[in-house]
C-alpha cells in the first residue's frame, strides 16, 4: 500500500490495480459468478477487492462507490451483433449491461452503505461531492479503461 496522499482535497487510504506484478494478463482477472463474456465486471470486482483488502483497518461510517468508465464495450458489441443477426440475447447480458450491477455486488460484499454513482469521467469530483455533501464518509473510486483498472478508497479528512 502506498502512503496516504492528498488528491483533490481527498486523502487516498488504499489502492488496488489490474494488472499488478504476477497477474496473468492473458488470462484476465478471476471470473466473477453471474457475469459472462467480458472482463469489465471482473476487473471492477478485482481492483475493489485489492483496494479494500489493503486498508489497515475497517471503514468507519458510510462508504459510497463511484464507478468511472465508458462502459462494457465487449458486452455492448455482443448484444448489438446479436440483435443485428436476429439471435436471442442471454438474460445475463441484461443484468450485466448496467454498470451499477457490479457496483452493487461490491457494495454488498464489503458492506458499503453509501450511494452508488456511475460516471464516464470525474471520479474525484464525484467523490468530493459525496463526501462534501455528507452523503458518504469515504468513497471507493473504481476506474476501468480497456483491460486496465484502478481502485482508490478516499476520505475527506486526515488519515487515521
Amino acid at each position: 500500500m502506498r502512503a496516504a496522499v492528498e488528491v483533490h482535497d481527498l486523502v487516498v487510504l488504499a489502492e488496488g490495480y489490474w494488472p499488478e506484478p504476477g497477474d496473468d494478463v492473458a488470462a484476465g482477472p478471476p471470473a466473477l459468478p453471474g457475469f459472462v463474456l467480458s472482463t469489465f465486471n471482473p476487473l471492477a470486482a478485482t481492483v475493489a477487492d485489492r483496494c479494500l483488502s489493503a486498508l489497515p483497518e475497517p471503514l468507519a461510517g458510510s462508504a459510497g462507490i463511484v464507478l468511472v468508465s465508458a462502459g462494457d464495450r465487449i458486452s455492448a458489441e455482443h448484444v448489438r451483433q446479436a440483435v443485428a443477426d436476429g439471435r436471442r440475447i442471454g438474460p445475463l447480458f441484461f443484468f450485466q449491461s448496467v454498470p451499477n450491477s457490479v457496483a452493487g455486488l461490491i457494495a454488498a460484499k464489503w458492506e458499503l452503505r453509501g450511494p452508488v454513482v456511475c460516471v464516464t469521467d470525474g471520479g474525484l469530483d464525484e467523490a468530493a461531492l459525496l463526501i462534501g455533501d455528507g452523503d458518504a464518509d469515504q468513497v471507493l473510486i473504481v476506474e476501468i479503461q480497456a483491460e486496465r483498472a484502478t481502485a482508490r478508497i478516499v476520505s475527506g479528512g486526515v488519515r487515521p
